[in-house]
């Protein structure tokens, strides 16, 4: 590091779990860049945004819990970011900060990279910030029903032409029998043996994503492989977010497979299996 290094970042609580320092330092050594990428843990929001417009700090990540609050301390957003209401990445371009959200289109690819979803339904299980950016992203191509256990908080996908109903057996049980693609957008899962779906509903044939990625292999995909089902696990998202963040950033489309290396890497450090 040196006065000429570019300053990258997230910001968010907690944030000591996360794998996108890894991710980014490692792409730009890749990539021969004068940056680096820190970890903030932000409790002063308000403050953090002024200090990166103070610091000139290029770009950020953001997480829970500031997704949403960030909205109102931004100059503008993207048309995807706007529709959520929702920003993940923010751009720094002249002291001007744009908010950006690559949940969705992380998660598009990251299906993208092993089927098809032009023409086919969708099933969504929760809608979080995670799920309702995957929900919008997705029905741009596909038919998307979201189910969640509180519907009202799903309302305003209704208007991109998204189905929304309550997570509840009956309801799940008629909406998976007709689902191409079924996509665990929930916490449950992560760093626990348990599973949103029932073994017996999972439709044989399908394909089953889980947002999860701590583990890789979640309960709920080892449950559908047994089913003949194909699965995306939660790292190939996280890896396209990512990866869509470093191209508003810096231009370069990065490698989506070197970073899956650097990603999975980190895991394994943790104790992590990486499937």
């Amino acid at each position: 590091m040196d006065a000429e290094t570019v300053l990258y970042g997230l910001i968010g609580r907690p944030v000591s779990h996360s794998l996108s320092p890894a991710m980014h330092n490692a792409l730009f050594r890749l990539y021969g860049m004068n940056a680096v990428y820190l970890a903030f843990e932000v409790s002063d929001l308000e403050g953090a945004i002024k200090g990166i417009r103070a610091l000139g700090i290029r770009g950020l990540n953001v997480t829970m819990p500031h997704k949403e609050t960030v909205v109102g301390h931004l100059d503008g957003l993207s048309s995807e970011a706007e529709a959520l209401n929702s920003v993940n990445t923010v751009v720094n371009r002249g002291g001007e900060l744009i908010g950006h959200n690559t949940d969705g289109v992380g998660a598009r690819k990251a299906l993208e990279r092993f089927t098809k979803l032009k023409g086919r339904r969708v099933l969504i299980i929760g809608a979080g910030g995670a799920g309702k950016a995957i929900a919008h992203e997705l029905s741009k191509v596909a038919s998307v029903v979201v189910l969640n256990r509180t519907p009202e908080r799903a309302k305003t996908l209704e208007r991109f032409g998204i189905e929304v109903g309550r997570l509840e057996r009956s309801r799940l049980e008629a909406e998976i029998r007709n689902a191409d693609v079924l996509i665990n957008a929930t916490p449950v899962g992560m760093n626990e043996e348990r599973s949103i779906v029932p073994p017996e509903l999972l439709p044989e044939g399908a394909v089953v994503m889980d947002a999860v990625y701590t583990p890789p292999k979640t309960l709920l995909l080892r449950e559908a492989e047994a089913r003949g089902c194909l699965t995306v696990d939660g790292l190939w998202m996280l890896v396209y977010q990512g990866a869509e963040s470093f191209r508003l950033w810096t231009g370069v489309s990065p490698d989506v497979d070197f970073m899956r290396r650097v990603a999975l890497e980190g895991l394994s450090k943790r104790g992590c299996y990486g499937g």
